[in-house]
């Protein structure tokens, strides 16, 4: 089995068939991150494939810091385009508002199946799906999703809030209307 290492080393090298393997191995994880910013697969699509000529492009400036860094690497292209698409594409707004209440009991995530889970992230308002993927995928502090946005870290905790809150109503919906 090839490692990274030496499937960037061929792909540095100019091997089209390592190119390939890299597509192949990195495409599905791709376009599933993708689609948790973007619900639309068609254009999630074309973000994946925008992200892929990126990848290609720039692979020769890409240092390799042990197994993992490519994904690592790969993880932060396919972001940063899906965010710029959703920034450029979809009307979004943030709030510091955050209102002052109990926390609430988080329904149980793990009954609800993967599909259906990233179908209700991708119905989430897009300022608060941005937050949301960048605080619990990407697992970014407010602070440091404050400075990839561009809002204060007050904001981006709002955001998360409203996200949550949000998501938590879609979850316990469909738990309750499965249980029929």
């Amino acid at each position: 089995m090839e490692t990274e290492q030496q499937l960037i080393e061929a792909i540095q090298g100019g091997d089209r068939q390592a190119m390939r393997r890299l597509y192949d191995l990195f495409s599905g994880y791709t376009m599933a991150t993708a689609l948790r910013y973007i619900p639309d697969r068609e254009v999630a699509k074309d973000v994946v494939q925008d992200c892929f000529v990126n990848i290609l492009t720039s692979i020769d400036r890409f240092e390799y810091r042990g197994e993992g860094s490519l994904r690592a690497w790969i993880t932060r292209i396919i972001s940063n385009q899906a965010i710029d698409w959703v920034k450029q594409h979809e009307l979004h707004t943030f709030t510091d508002e955050m209102p002052q209440l109990e926390e609430e009991l988080l329904p149980d995530v793990e009954e609800v199946p993967p599909d259906i889970l990233n179908e209700m992230i991708g119905r989430l308002p897009a300022g608060y799906r941005l937050v949301l993927n960048l605080f619990v995928f990407e697992q970014l502090s407010h602070k440091e999703i404050a400075l990839r946005l561009g809002i204060k870290e007050s904001t981006s905790a709002s955001q998360f809030y409203h996200a949550k809150r949000l998501l938590t109503e879609m979850i316990t919906k469909y738990l309750n209307s499965t249980k029929i």
